[in-house]
């Protein structure tokens, strides 16, 4: 397959578009194939007026490895190119800034002559027998088929390397005086008599002066060469309508005994749920059904996540191996590069690893592989820095699991408001089938990791997740019985207040590591001041908030169906005092 990316020259300012392409060219992705068309115009004035953008591209390009392929001139210029025996046509063709270029593509011929061609006699000479029109229409090498389809031969047919083609065009190329190259043509609404007909003439579409004045569309007859091509490939395709279909099989469910130590709690030992979650991880990648499944990603922090033993048991994936041994290579887990490698070290990108995320998220349906994608990074480097990715990766229903680290405001403090997260969850809410939780304990996060592959991989539904993971150690109590679907469903009951006797009654919910303090703060209630506390684990503000809603909905358009009750009311219903929640 080959990998096309259309993009216009103004748009290369973005960051995300040249940002990666050094990656392209380092991995000899000769498969890919940008297409940038270069009109010289953004909305408001040219891309680069005092200077050159397709020079400039290519230099971008050129020292990120990527072969260059630039279609500036037309056919019609060949036979001046041939005369240029001296190189003067070719030295003005370099001086003309893009600012003159874009005002020849809008002035008449008499104009391009003077101000052109005028600058040297040789080159007055040489046009000498063209008229002014013929001027004028000199075609430019993006809307010369002959020249793009050179151009898209050579991209396919090379080998070892990316390829970019700069094509030179005109903005608004055949609307008229109105709008040709011009910088209103993005506010163009529609075009005059006259430029229709000049229009249906330009490229000769089969219209009479009637027919091109009411803008009629023009559609060959069936048995055209255009047609029979057009329906022998869509047919070659898979039909008119682009369809995405998922030609893998449902996987079997993964056994329980990969999860069951989770919910026996950690004996007296302090982690944080960012080890047990490496130590799923692990246990996961060992499994003889999934492991080979599994795709770890990490921008550049697996050391700070406690997963650089993954350098040795999965290695890092690289095309070419390792070509050299690493300044750590005596000790125990050194850094392992090699071609079967599993884990993806992407560097310091998140946006990066978000759009591996994405590929191997959607495996199931390009390439027929349940691919299991883990992306573990700083939480607030996810939603906060690459939330229009996460919508992306929604919107082409991705499946996998985001892992924030370092998540909450508890952690990392001495870095500053930098890893200061209490926002990523409330940015979770918009993405519809991101399903957002924050577990506190280590049996939280098995049982959330449990389900999502039977949602994702078991059942095929179309969501995926997003779970923080925090770096507070503290001992891990074992699973209370019966807590699975309250943790699943976004809250349950932890602990019971053991004071029946007291007047006065208080309900304490927590998140996260700060579920912790909720515990500390029922103990000290009941001790002081006599208050009987029962503490609750909010495992997913996000799914309380969605269930709460679409029971809201439901009982509104189904009044005589029967009520349906949100889960919170279900735990909460016969409860009563003061609630009080805290989360990070």
């Amino acid at each position: 397959h080959k990998v096309w990316a259309f993009i216009g020259d103004g748009e290369t300012d973005e960051p995300e578009t040249l940002g990666a392409i050094s990656l392209a060219g380092r991995e000899k992705l000769d498969n890919l194939i940008f297409v940038v068309n270069c009109n010289l115009q953004r909305l408001d004035g040219p891309v680069r007026g005092n200077g050159k953008i397709i020079q400039e591209l290519e230099g971008h390009f050129r020292g990120a490895g990527w072969n260059v392929i630039k279609v500036i001139w037309g056919e019609d210029w060949d036979p001046l190119l041939a005369k240029d025996t001296g190189g003067v046509l070719v030295r003005r063709m370099g001086e003309a800034v893009d600012g003159e270029s874009q005002k020849y593509s809008t002035s008449d011929g008499a104009y391009v002559r003077e101000e052109f061609f005028g600058r040297y006699p040789e080159l007055l000479e040489m046009v000498a027998n063209y008229s002014d029109e013929q001027l004028r229409r000199l075609r430019l090498g993006g809307h010369d088929p002959a020249k793009v389809y050179a151009a898209y031969k050579a991209a396919i047919e090379h080998q070892g390397q990316p390829t970019v083609i700069l094509a030179r065009t005109i903005k608004g190329y055949g609307l008229g005086e109105s709008g040709e190259g011009r910088n209103v043509t993005h506010q163009q609404k529609k075009l005059a008599q006259q430029e229709l007909l000049e229009f249906r003439t330009r490229f000769g579409i089969p219209l009479s002066d009637d027919e091109a004045r009411q803008a009629t569309f023009y559609r060959p007859p069936e048995d055209s060469p255009e047609m029979v091509y057009i329906r022998e490939h869509r047919e070659a395709l898979g039909g008119f309508v682009p369809t995405r279909g998922v030609r893998c099989e449902p996987l079997r469910m993964v056994s329980d005994s990969v999860f069951d130590e989770f919910a026996e709690g950690s004996d007296g030992r302090n982690i944080s749920t960012t080890m047990a979650f490496v130590r799923i991880l692990t246990k996961l990648l060992k499994d003889k059904q999934i492991g080979k499944l599994i795709v770890p990603i990490i921008p550049d922090e697996a050391r700070t996540f406690g997963m650089e033993s993954l350098f040795r048991q999965i290695g890092i994936y690289s095309h070419t191996g390792q070509l050299y041994e690493p300044v750590d290579a005596d000790t125990l887990l050194y850094y392992h590069e090699a071609k079967d490698g599993q884990l993806l070290e992407e560097g310091i990108t998140e946006a990066g690893s978000m759009s591996s995320f994405i590929a191997a998220g959607c495996a199931h349906a390009t390439h027929g592989i349940n691919t299991i994608p883990f992306f573990v990074y700083y939480s607030m480097f996810g939603m906060q820095r690459i939330g229009d990715l996460v919508w992306a990766a929604g919107d082409m229903r991705t499946r996998g699991f985001m892992v924030g680290g370092t998540a909450g405001r508890t952690t990392l403090n001495g870095e500053g408001l930098q890893h200061q997260d209490g926002n990523s969850h409330l940015l979770a809410y918009p993405v519809p089938n991101l399903k957002a939780y924050d577990p506190a304990f280590a049996f939280e996060l098995a049982t959330i990791i449990k389900d999502g592959i039977r949602r994702m991989y078991v059942e095929q539904e179309d969501i995926f997740y997003y779970i923080t993971a925090e770096n507070e150690p503290y001992a891990m109590p074992a699973q209370p019985e019966g807590s699975e679907e309250g943790i699943l469903r976004g809250m349950y009951k932890f602990r019971s207040s053991g004071n029946d006797s007291a007047e006065l009654r208080a309900q304490l919910f927590g998140s996260g590591a700060i579920l912790n303090q909720a515990l500390r703060a029922q103990e000290i209630l009941e001790e002081r001041f006599n208050i009987a506390a029962d503490v609750w684990s909010i495992t997913s503000f996000k799914e309380l908030y969605m269930d709460g809603t679409d029971c809201d909905r439901f009982n509104r358009l189904h009044a005589h169906d029967g009520r349906r009750e949100p889960w919170i009311e279900k735990c909460l219903g016969s409860t009563d005092g003061v609630y009080v929640i805290a989360s990070d």
